[in-house]
């Protein structure tokens, strides 16, 4: 546990130090959009289409993999609905808080911690969990959104979703790299040379923009976002280790550890933008992705320990 830790720790040192930029004020709010632009659109889309165009479709497709993961993340997202229901809020709010509960920081944060710490062979099963992520759960809180506000799903949000998810960065540069890898093109040397550096900026500059945007974050409604924030960093892993050992077990058990890691990661930054967007309970998800993140500091550390054995690291 504490190798693991110390591991981390520059992960979570970095995320510190922009913190502290963002507190002090030398890095402003813009410059923290900037970054976090260069970031999404840039560097992560550089590290993400090289490693995927050095994999095939065949690798990583796991059913078994995504049955598990869905099945466990849909029951705490279900859980957290209905927890939030039994407190009297609407739909909307609800589905703002299970969010919360499930999504996590799989690519600012997952995605360079992971391959660093568990290899490179983590990024086929971080991938999945990330199309999950945002195909299932990022499409639903739209619809569930807007269908409660309009009394209907129309095909417009349906439309609006798809369009979306088709100019996402992550979902385009995974599989304009896939698409690469099944024509079997090798990557140019120089080409390869640029998507190595440009993907090499992804890690420091993505920790220092989550440190960064959460130095703008408040701590209110505290008892929900702890609440919240346990569901993130213990409720949702602990559920998806017992689908995908037990109920739905995954037959590569470095997968199945994989995702159990990537399942502990605290609250994703992306849910306070849509939370801000549709002006549904915002300070709530900027305190759940404060204290999940601070904790996650602990509980990440624990549940990779944990998990090592099934990667190979233990």
């Amino acid at each position: 546990m504490i190798a693991i830790f110390l591991q981390t720790l520059p992960f979570f040192a970095i995320i510190s130090l922009g913190y502290g930029a963002g507190r002090t004020g030398f890095f402003t709010p813009e410059a923290t959009a900037y970054l976090t632009k260069f970031v999404f659109y840039f560097a992560l889309s550089a590290m993400l289409f090289r490693f995927a165009a050095n994999l095939s479709l065949a690798e990583i497709l796991d059913w078994q993999f995504i049955w598990a993961y869905l099945a466990a993340t849909g029951v705490v997202y279900v859980l957290a609905t209905v927890v939030a229901l039994i407190r009297r809020i609407g739909v909307e709010q609800a589905a703002v808080e299970a969010q919360c509960a499930v999504i996590g920081n799989v690519g600012f944060l997952g995605i360079p911690m992971l391959v660093l710490l568990l290899g490179e062979a983590a990024i086929g099963p971080v991938m999945l969990v990330l199309a999950v992520d945002l195909i299932v759960f990022g499409s639903l809180i739209v619809i569930l959104i807007t269908g409660s506000r309009d009394g209907r799903v129309s095909f417009g949000v349906l439309q609006s979703v798809g369009l979306g998810l088709l100019k996402n960065p992550m979902i385009v540069s995974i599989s304009l790299g896939l698409i690469w890898s099944a024509f079997s093109i090798p990557i140019p040397t120089p080409m390869n040379s640029f998507l190595d550096i440009l993907g090499s900026a992804a890690t420091p500059g993505a920790l220092f923009a989550i440190g960064a945007s959460l130095a703008g974050k408040s701590a209110e409604r505290v008892q929900i976002a702890a609440w919240l924030s346990f569901s993130k960093l213990v409720v949702h892993p602990v559920a998806v280790a017992l689908a995908a050992l037990v109920i739905f077990p995954v037959s590569n058990t470095y997968a199945a550890g994989v995702m159990i890691a990537a399942a502990a990661l605290p609250t994703a930054g992306n849910v306070y933008i849509l939370a801000q967007h549709y002006g549904v309970a915002p300070a709530r998800v900027s305190a759940t992705i404060l204290i999940s993140t601070a904790a996650s500091i602990v509980t990440v550390s624990a549940v990779i320990a944990w998990v090592a054995p099934l990667t190979g690291g233990g």
